[in-house]
């Protein structure tokens, strides 16, 4: 007799660290389970290849809303970020909850967009929210293709029709390069990365924009690229310094992960932080509270993104007739702490 090697709930639970009943709920979207707790024991289903069973009855799901956590490769959602996704899913679930829909999150790692258009056919869902943080235009185009009702969030194109919930990138910045310019800084950096991901590219743009319309001179030798992931930041950023004569005397990061890995080469080259250079991060990850010194950054409401992407989804599923393509960029507000510090004179 064949062996069944399909991983079970209680395998899951047991890597987790919970309860079978806690991943049944996480696998259904149900109960009042924290988003880290959704987070962790998402990733262990994505580690297992679990697929769970379609349901028998598919009119007990109709209104199935399926959240698609996508790490198509895993620079940017990764296990460093499952705190942003957690809020995400918190905003989600609350707003999926007053209005009647059953959330169910799902976890897949190494897809491409057949791949995801594979697994809305196969299932039940009535609609989806997508993680496109790692997705690219030709992604998503194949993916609105289905057809199936569709909100892709922490991702944003122009002349793609499709429905996006994202952050104000461009706004963002501009707060950003305001500060360090009322801060009396002129050579300011960006600190980015290659990696494929829509806002990184988005806030390098806004960077370079921000800058003109502030009368600010970008030093292409203060424009650096590293990894995404906490261990490639710092060793990219060790490598970058070493190569540069001149360090700027403030740098806007994309992330708060690259400017933990980008802050810590710079102390390992001697440089005091925010007395010799500034840094600004962007996300408001928990750990920027808690860095050496504490990290002035960008706070976007995930939640809010989370909860808008199930009311334009509410308010799709419940017009007659189409509607255009909603695109809603969410505001953002500077959290300033200890990495920032005016500039000394004489």
């Amino acid at each position: 007799m064949k062996k069944n090697n399909k991983p079970t709930i209680k395998q899951i639970a047991e890597q987790a660290g919970v309860s079978p009943s806690t991943v049944s709920l996480v696998l259904n979207g149900k109960g009042e389970i924290s988003g880290v707790t959704r987070s962790r024991v998402l990733e262990v289903v994505s580690s297992l290849n679990y697929l769970p069973r379609a349901p028998k009855n598919r009119e007990k799901t109709a209104k199935t809303i399926k959240f698609l956590k996508i790490a198509k490769h895993g620079h940017t959602v990764n296990r460093d970020h499952s705190h942003f996704i957690s809020d995400y899913i918190d905003g989600m679930s609350s707003e999926a909850t007053s209005r009647g829909y059953k959330l169910q999150v799902l976890s897949y790692e190494n897809v491409t967009a057949s791949d995801i258009t594979d697994i809305l056919a196969n299932s039940d869902a009535t609609a989806a929210i997508i993680l496109g943080t790692e997705l690219t235009r030709e992604d998503i185009q194949k993916i609105q293709d289905f057809r199936l009702p569709t909100v892709f969030i922490d991702s944003f194109y122009d002349l793609i029709d499709a429905n996006f919930v994202d952050m104000n990138n461009g706004d963002a910045v501009y707060t950003v390069l305001s500060h360090l310019k009322d801060l009396g800084f002129s050579k300011i950096g960006f600190v980015g990365s290659e990696t494929q991901t829509r806002n990184f590219a988005l806030r390098k743009k806004a960077f370079m924009k921000n800058m003109h319309h502030l009368g600010l001179t970008v030093n292409s030798s203060h424009i650096l690229s590293i990894g995404s992931t906490i261990a490639s930041a710092y060793e990219d950023s060790l490598e970058a310094l070493s190569n540069h004569d001149s360090v700027a005397e403030a740098y806007f990061c994309a992330n708060d992960i690259m400017a933990y890995g980008f802050t810590k080469a710079l102390k390992e080259k001697g440089y005091k932080i925010p007395q010799d250079i500034s840094i600004v991060g962007f996300d408001n990850l928990p750990m920027s509270a808690t860095l050496d010194p504490s990290l002035t950054t960008i706070d976007v409401s995930k939640r809010k993104i989370g909860s808008m992407a199930v009311t334009v989804l509410d308010e799709l599923l419940n017009a007659e007739g189409s509607l255009p393509a909603v695109k809603v960029q969410v505001g953002a507000e500077l959290v300033v702490r200890a990495s920032t510090n005016p500039k000394k004179t004489g």
